[in-house]
């Protein structure tokens, strides 16, 4: 496992027009090329996560795993708004010397992928083996395999979608009213909008996770208990333990980075768009689902040309896609076998 950071020397222009002399990202590498690189495998991260995949996806990356750096070349970047390496809110401008805090630019779902081709050049990769990534990470996957159709050559997006819906934007701007309703918000310090931010985590947990989760794991022993609740103290836990490895900037900004995700953008419409991938694609959906539904992973895949459908029953909602690897690896070692897609019906319900 390498950890490394590449610099872009040259200006970058991103969607919104603003142009930036350029950018570093932080990156991880697992395992070797083979002599005619055919085994990559381009890991995307989530909302929070970082470049260590090992760290957060340890049953499905690293050794004796599907994902096995024994047999695959791994690289999983840092989307840029993050605080784990890339360039993001903390960082210097250039222009002023001084961290961005509030002025750091959105980045969308596609100028990260295009942030990522350079490095790609750099690693002396023309051609992925498989591209990988659920929620956001999947957004990223979905819009690379649409801007270089012939670049990847099995992709696998798992509860994710082709554009964000208004329900998860809801979702989105309730936390960041979370994180402006903190007092300190608009300061220029690192802790800025932190309690803020607390709270936001609490909101999306319920979009991440399902009822069930929550009537198996924080059910109160007690029926006759009149508080602290243990779901009371789970939502103040997950605040706390986000507040330690993460900002408010970052998370502000890149939950407006997922709203502004719709491959359709200036290619004529979402079909459009999605008719443009080539690659052998396998969608994987969470039945129990909240924030990314079903229904989504389904519009995948009768719109992206041959691909195939599983959805997994799991208890932990959209996060589940962190947690059934057991399920997900099972999928994937069966569809990477699979010579031909084309004479399969393009979807089914598992």
């Amino acid at each position: 496992m390498t950890a490394s950071v590449y610099s872009h020397q040259s200006p970058f222009a991103l969607e919104s027009g603003i142009k930036l002399p350029g950018y570093h990202l932080g990156y991880h590498v697992f395992g070797k090329l083979n002599a005619d690189k055919s085994n990559v495998v381009w890991i995307f991260h989530a909302l929070t996560a970082n470049s260590n995949p090992v760290d957060w996806w340890p049953g499905l990356v690293g050794p004796g795993n599907l994902l096995d750096p024994e047999k695959y070349f791994l690289v999983c970047v840092n989307m840029p708004g993050s605080c784990y390496g890339s360039i993001g809110p903390l960082e210097n401008d250039p222009a002023t010397g001084q961290p961005y805090y509030h002025d750091f630019p959105l980045f969308t779902t596609r100028d990260m992928i295009r942030a990522y081709q350079p490095l790609r050049e750099l690693l002396g990769i023309q051609k992925i083996k498989i591209g990988i990534g659920g929620s956001m990470g999947g957004q990223q996957l979905l819009e690379w395999a649409i801007e270089e159709p012939e670049l990847f050559e099995h992709i696998v997006p798992i509860a994710t979608n082709a554009f964000h819906s208004p329900w998860g934007k809801a979702f989105n701007a309730s936390q960041r009213l979370s994180i402006e309703l903190d007092p300190t918000w608009l300061q220029r310090h690192v802790q800025a909008g932190i309690e803020g931010m607390k709270v936001a985590r609490g909101l999306a947990l319920l979009s991440y996770r399902h009822p069930e989760t929550y009537d198996l794991y924080q059910n109160d022993a007690d029926i006759n208990s009149l508080g602290p609740y243990r779901s009371e103290s789970y939502q103040a836990y997950q605040g706390e333990k986000l507040a330690r490895r993460f900002n408010a900037f970052s998370y502000y900004r890149l939950s407006q980075s997922m709203d502004s995700h719709q491959v359709g953008r200036g290619r004529g419409s979402v079909l459009q768009a999605l008719k443009k991938i080539r690659a052998r694609t396998h969608v994987i959906s969470l039945k129990s689902d909240l924030l990314f539904p079903q229904n989504e992973q389904i519009f995948l895949a009768e719109n992206i040309p041959g691909a195939a459908f599983h959805s997994i029953h799991s208890v932990y909602g959209h996060d589940g896609f962190l947690l059934e690897y057991e399920a997900i690896s099972a999928i994937i070692r069966e569809f990477i076998r699979e010579p031909d897609l084309s004479s399969r019906t393009p979807y089914s319900v598992g």
